[in-house]
């Protein structure tokens, strides 16, 4: 698999990452197993979790496999920090539970250091500063090699990453970004993308696949065996379910179709090869479903169908993003 700088550092990843979001839960410790061999074996190092999948169980599962499977020192670690069970917060980015929720998932994981570490979300009650020292404090004491954020929209990743670069050497420059995008979501093109590309950040897109929409598996009906059939995943899928996504998923069946491809890998070709993206991150379900994704690696979409799959997906973006003199 091709490797790509992680934003304008030394790090490569693998241009398509392995998402954990369900493994503990939904995902059992075989087929998490069958997953990373065959990731790893396709040539994959980048292995994304977060310290509240599943509870930790994620982290947990994949710090069992390290090694007794998959060498560590051939996977790229990114784990997440910073979301809470609290009704009333649902993020904290206060150094004290960074820090100590870092130090937790490297238990879980059964390692000393984390490739990436990602702060999950932004706390409005935690000045920015504060948090971004814990990214400073978890690099320089060699827990995380390379740190970056999540859920940042334009403004707050454009000063997280300028408040870095305003101190070279002492403070750790934001090496990458995680949001969801996709042909069904591309809300990160307003600000957050060029952001991310003008301050050399690497953006690590979530849910590439629409939640799982853009296989194509919901055109006619919701499958027994699908997230969208699962009593805790089925309102996660349920907002790419309307009109304005069908006819998105059309389109993409139908290049699919003239390709004699797949509309998987249409929909995830072309959200990896966007401008500013390093990797996409896919979650699978199976080593099968995993397969069929890695499969992509191939296939380049030409550039008629690139424009035709922006034009029928492309948001409403008007004032302040385009030249206010034409409006």
């Amino acid at each position: 698999m091709e490797q790509r700088h992680l934003g304008r550092t030394g790090l490569r990843v693998s241009r398509i990452g392995l998402g954990t979001l369900t493994w503990g839960r939904d995902t059992d410790e075989h087929d998490a197993a069958d997953m990373l061999k065959a990731f790893w074996e396709a040539g994959g190092t980048l292995v994304d979790t977060a310290d509240v999948y599943g509870d930790g169980e994620a982290e947990y599962l994949l710090g069992r496999l390290i090694d007794g499977l998959v060498p560590r020192r051939d996977l790229v670690i990114s784990t997440k920090a910073g979301s809470v069970p609290d009704p009333d917060r649902r993020f904290d980015g206060s150094r004290g539970h960074l820090l100590a929720a870092l130090d937790a998932s490297l238990g879980r994981l059964g390692t000393d250091h984390v490739d990436v570490w990602h702060v999950h979300a932004y706390d409005p009650f935690t000045p920015l500063e504060e948090t971004l020292q814990a990214l400073d404090l978890a690099v320089s004491s060699g827990r995380a090699r390379y740190a970056g954020v999540s859920n940042f929209c334009g403004w707050q990743l454009a000063k997280a990453a300028t408040w870095q670069l305003a101190a070279p050497g002492a403070r750790t420059r934001l090496a990458s970004t995680q949001m969801e995008y996709s042909l069904l979501q591309r809300g990160v093109e307003r600000e957050v993308l060029p952001a991310a590309i003008d301050l050399g950040i690497g953006m690590l897109p979530s849910s590439p696949l629409g939640r799982g929409v853009l296989t194509g598996k919901y055109r006619n009906a919701t499958p027994a065996d699908s997230r969208g059939a699962s009593e805790h995943l089925a309102p996660f899928v349920e907002p790419y379910l309307d009109d304005t996504a069908s006819r998105i998923v059309d389109a993409v069946t139908t290049a699919a179709d003239g390709l004699a491809v797949t509309p998987l890998q249409v929909a995830l070709a072309w959200v990896r090869d966007r401008p500013g993206v390093a990797a996409p991150i896919v979650g699978a379900r199976n080593a099968q479903q995993l397969t069929a994704a890695l499969s992509v690696e191939a296939l380049s979409l030409p550039d008629e169908i690139c424009r035709a799959l922006d034009d029928v997906s492309a948001p409403l973006h008007r004032y302040p993003d385009h030249d206010w003199s034409t409006l």
